[in-house]
């Protein structure tokens, strides 16, 4: 399968379209409206390796953890880079009450992701759902610090996902085939599954060889 470079593609000069003027107070004296996300969002095709720009943000999202967390494993070198609620309430368990533990979880995960974003660092977040909400606080970390944003979303069989999610899923997938994620401050959006899934050799987190002129 041909190999197409996403890093290269996202030069994308709307990553510094946040919306600084909704940021101006309001006549009425109300707080600040949050800055406007939207950027142009590519979709992109499978390929046998991904590439995208050192210090961005790969968000994978998926019905199922297991094959997300799988996918991950297979192909993420840098462990530091990784991400995920289920690493943070595994390094909490013990020491955070259980009534606590899901909004500690996500304080610290969030932290976790800023001081790399801030850092220039890669972040691969592994959510656990599928609704904008969950991904929105990220997006937001990283189009402040001007970061690359991208999403991949790992498809499983239809028999296999949750009723309750069914609807998120759905609403993510026509969004993504639409490149409507770019509302959400998505860059890149790749959709994967089955057979282009396995067929992935590699996610690097660097710019292309120079050609030699």
């Amino acid at each position: 399968m041909a190999t197409r470079p996403p890093g290269r593609s996202v030069k994308i000069s709307a990553d510094e379209r946040t919306g600084w003027s909704s940021d101006r107070p309001r006549r009425d004296g109300a707080p600040p409206r949050p800055a406007d996300l939207t950027v142009h969002c590519r979709v992109l095709s499978p390929a046998d390796r991904l590439r995208y720009s050192p210090g961005s943000l790969l968000v994978v999202a998926s019905a199922s953890a297991a094959e997300r967390d799988g996918f991950l494993d297979r192909l993420i070198e840098d462990r530091a880079s990784l991400l995920s609620l289920g690493k943070v309430r595994a390094l909490l368990a013990g020491r955070v009450p259980d009534e606590e533990m899901p909004a500690r979880a996500q304080d610290l995960l969030l932290a976790a992701v800023s001081k790399r974003i801030e850092n220039r660092e890669t972040v691969v977040l592994a959510v656990d759902g599928l609704d904008p909400a969950e991904r929105e606080p990220f997006l937001r970390t990283a189009a402040a610090a001007k970061r690359p944003r991208h999403l991949i979303l790992l498809e499983i069989a239809r028999d296999q996902v949750r009723e309750e999610d069914l609807t998120a899923l759905n609403e993510l997938r026509r969004a993504l085939d639409a490149g409507d994620l770019g509302g959400e401050g998505f860059q890149t959006a790749l959709r994967l599954g089955g057979g282009s899934a396995a067929e992935v050799k590699r996610i690097l987190f660097r710019l292309p060889p120079r050609e030699d002129q």
